[in-house]
């Protein structure tokens, strides 16, 4: 899935870019080649197998990924794809499940005052580690901003502060949402720094003990009971024996009325201090109060696998293009009012892995073998965070240095053809000009995600291979609908998201309509085909955070 705000779309033709300068002679005509071979009937079969009861929702660690591996490897063998990992269709994925078991409240001292919070309703914690038993001892309290290092937009909320062994109260997004200024950050669109993933990870490089964040629902994109459906529950993480590193002991969020109690507890001005956090030079402080909590956990390890496939590079084998997709869902859950207990997850993403096979299915029909490899990486545990393809990215198969770029599908469209499709991350990379220039040559046009500021870029697989520095590709499905035009694209997918998105009733029924999520896929076809056969490496765009990453180790 992608965290999810609802992408709704408006019409606008992106300006196009010229071919990236070539190094390598391009030996096949990229785009006059039929793509006949991408169909609805077999996309369709795929995806009705992958959506099936018999694999029982998909989740790992079950007799469900078991099932869903095996019929991948049967499925891209009968296509004559190879393996992808050495003599291996699998990548082993060493996964921890933490159980974090908080106490039910935080008590607040300083400046002569002692208050409780209360668990559930007032913060929300968790952990990323493993001891048995966690204790937050009257921790320093302070504001860090919004806890961004980002050096590109000369943003330093660290810059002389001490947090070490503190915890740190953070601001969720970034200033731009705030300052609604193009010119600061990248405006209302949200960048990574405003992710709260990268808050905790940069609270842990800082030496944070805690790391708190404060909810409010237009910044974060979600009301404070998604951040509560964390409570006294399990997260997967990828298994870090080995690899160790320092983690925050807690990480968590408060509510907006709880960051208020706690300034007024310092004597701080909320509404000022916040307001002027967006602004260049702020100057984040400690607050004079401190915390008290404690948590217990549980963790159990195991193992799942990412599913790899390849077509090896005629003329440049060590070149990658890397098509990605997640295999798992949600398994079994709480049964619905039929009694179907099972989430098959047939749109979120059962879509994406049948476009995978289709797609494969029409390189290996095509008349010329690929002079670049292309890789079908069906990942792990994105439910659970984005897990497999985080492992991937540490462990690549392809070295980041030799991977060309990474084209993901998450969700594609199950409502008919539209005129338009949906590119998150508007700005990031020269794959943009690619697929609209594969979408202006198909009659149709690109339409930004009609809300930036909610950072769908970074909420699906590819942000790991962007994290890296490899151009990543991400669309979504469109609303402009080719025979009942907006209203009606944007009532469908008003009601997946309503009626569907998961639950039980997300599997194979009459009403897909599957025609839309073909011509998506033949784009992204084209866009993988046109990388294939050319010496073409797609750059990020100026003002990316991603940039400065694959240029560190491009100019090597």
């Amino acid at each position: 899935m992608i965290r999810k705000i609802l992408p709704f779309c408006f019409p606008a033709i992106l300006g196009m870019l010229g071919a990236c300068g070539s190094t390598k002679s391009e030996t096949a005509d990229t785009t006059s080649e039929s793509v006949d071979i991408l169909s609805t009937e077999s996309y369709g079969a795929y995806l009705s197998e992958l959506a099936s009861d018999d694999l029982e929702g998909r989740k790992p660690f079950t007799s469900g990924e078991k099932k869903t591996l095996a019929y991948l490897e049967r499925e891209f063998k009968e296509l004559g794809l190879e393996p992808g990992n050495g003599d291996s269709y699998s990548q082993e994925v060493a996964m921890v499940d933490i159980r974090t078991i908080p106490s039910t409240r935080m008590t607040v001292t300083g400046k002569g005052k002692t208050f409780e919070l209360e668990g559930r309703e007032d913060y929300v914690l968790w952990t990323r580690r493993t001891d048995p038993s966690i204790d937050i001892n009257n921790s320093e309290l302070v504001f860090a901003g919004f806890g961004i290092v980002a050096p590109e937009y000369n943003w330093n909320d660290y810059a002389g502060l001490d947090v070490k062994d503190k915890v740190v109260l953070i601001m969720v997004n970034d200033p731009g949402f705030y300052e609604q200024k193009q010119d600061v950050f990248k405006g209302e669109a949200m960048t990574y720094y405003g992710r709260w993933t990268y808050k905790f990870e940069e609270a842990a490089r800082q030496g944070a003990k805690g790391c708190l964040i404060i909810h409010n629902t237009k910044p974060a994109g979600y009301g404070f009971e998604v951040v509560q459906n964390n409570w006294n529950t399990s997260k997967l993480y990828l298994d870090p024996k080995g690899k160790e590193t320092y983690k925050c002991a807690i990480e968590g969020w408060v509510t907006d009325e709880t960051a208020q109690q706690l300034f007024g507890a310092a004597g701080m001005d909320y509404a000022a201090v916040t307001a002027n956090a967006s602004k260049p030079g702020a100057k984040p402080q400690p607050m004079g109060i401190s915390v008290s909590t404690s948590l217990k956990t549980n963790a159990t390890y195991d193992k799942s696998n990412n599913f790899v496939a390849k077509i090896t590079g005629s003329k440049y084998p060590n070149e990658a293009i890397i098509y990605t997709a997640h295999w798992d869902h949600l398994g079994y859950g709480k049964a619905d009012a039929t009694g179907d207990s099972i989430y098959n997850g047939a749109v979120d993403d059962a879509t994406g892995v049948a476009g995978l096979l289709e797609i494969a299915k029409a390189f290996k029909s095509a008349s010329n073998q690929p002079e670049r490899s292309i890789v079908f990486l069906a990942v792990t545990a994105e439910e659970q965070g984005l897990w497999g393809s985080a492992y991937y990215a540490e462990n690549p198969i392809f070295p980041k240095e030799k991977t060309v770029a990474n084209i993901n599908m998450d969700m594609l469209n199950s409502y008919g053809k539209t005129k338009d499709i949906v590119l998150y991350g508007l700005g990031q990379s020269e794959l943009e000009e690619y697929l609209t220039e594969e979408a202006k040559q198909a009659g149709r046009y690109i339409a930004p995600e009609a809300n930036p500021e909610a950072g769908l870029y970074y909420r699906s697989d590819h942000f790991n291979f962007a994290k890296i520095g490899v151009p990543a590709l991400f669309i979504g499905p469109g609303t402009d609908h080719v025979e009942h035009g907006k209203a009606y694209g944007k009532q469908k997918l008003d009601e997946f998201f309503a009626e569907y998105y998961h639950k039980p009733s997300d599997e194979m029924h009459p009403d897909l309509k599957l025609d839309g999520a073909v011509e998506d896929l033949t784009l992204l076809y084209k866009v993988g085909k046109r990388l294939a056969f050319s010496g073409e490496w797609p750059k990020w765009k100026a003002g990316s955070e991603f940039k400065a990453a694959r240029e560190a180790y491009m100019k090597k």
